[in-house]
């Protein structure tokens, strides 16, 4: 980190709009995420969360305004080009390959070859398995089959991998979608925490969530998306449920 302003933001978004026909899906849209913080997203379906997010990380090209990094204008053509930037999205699938192992996962698409007997690239397993570990132990994470499949595995710890992935790339956003929508409640404190560990290295990340409980027990600030303008943004100290739910709502 550069020592100039530890609390300049580490996205921005300035004036974003995106239009489909005479839809404006998201309308002079604007928001901030800084290091170690956490800002939900709330909105009813149909606010316009799912076009923010898939502007940010490269899947829309918005029709109008600008997506800031650490100061600097940039635009993606591909979700590809927005993670090589540090911005990884975490939908609800998770895009998991059930049948692969941790360490598979993690390099799913971006595979670590060695060259086996000076020509053959073949796929490096034990970097893969050391890579699962220190990922997952970075997480506080402790799972005691590395190599199982992840069909294996719990929600919450199917979570921990999709995040495990990101933060093995170095994401430095992390947009995460309905993250806890499927799961029992000890593992949503799970997520919980782990959204907690991401705050504590100082990623940026972008929860949504329509369970306002989670919101409250891990956000920042939050931002209310209705009809595809914001309206309203409040610090969560500050504010409660109901206000946001009329937020959401209007009126």
């Amino acid at each position: 980190m550069n020592s100039t302003n530890h609390n300049a933001p580490l996205l921005e978004v300035r004036n974003l709009s995106k239009h489909f026909g005479a839809v404006r899906a998201l309308n002079d849209f604007s928001m901030a995420v800084r290091p170690g913080e956490v800002v939900a997203l709330a909105g009813d379906n149909g606010a316009g969360k799912t076009t923010l997010i898939k502007a940010i990380s490269g899947v829309f090209q918005p029709t109008g305004g600008e997506i800031l990094l650490r100061g600097q204008p940039v635009t993606f053509a591909t979700p590809q080009e927005a993670r090589e930037k540090g911005i990884e999205t975490i939908y609800q699938d998770l895009a998991l390959a059930d049948n692969l192992s941790i360490g598979a996962n993690i390099f799913l698409g971006r595979e670590p070859m060695r060259k086996a007997f000076g020509f053959l690239p073949v796929l490096d397993r034990k970097a893969m398995a050391e890579a699962a570990k220190a990922t997952m132990g970075r997480l506080d994470f402790h799972v005691s089959r590395l190599e199982a499949p992840v069909s294996n595995f719990s929600g919450g710890q199917r979570q921990a991998v999709a995040i495990g992935r990101a933060v093995y790339w170095d994401a430095q956003i992390l947009i995460m979608d309905e993250p806890t929508a499927a799961l029992g409640v000890p593992e949503q404190r799970k997520v919980i925490s782990l959204i907690h560990q991401l705050k504590a290295q100082g990623r940026g990340v972008i929860f949504i969530s329509h369970n306002l409980q989670d919101i409250f027990a891990v956000s920042d600030r939050i931002v209310v998306l209705r009809r595809g303008v914001q309206a309203g943004e409040r610090k969560i100290s500050e504010t409660n449920h109901d206000e946001v739910v009329k937020l959401m709502v209007g009126g």
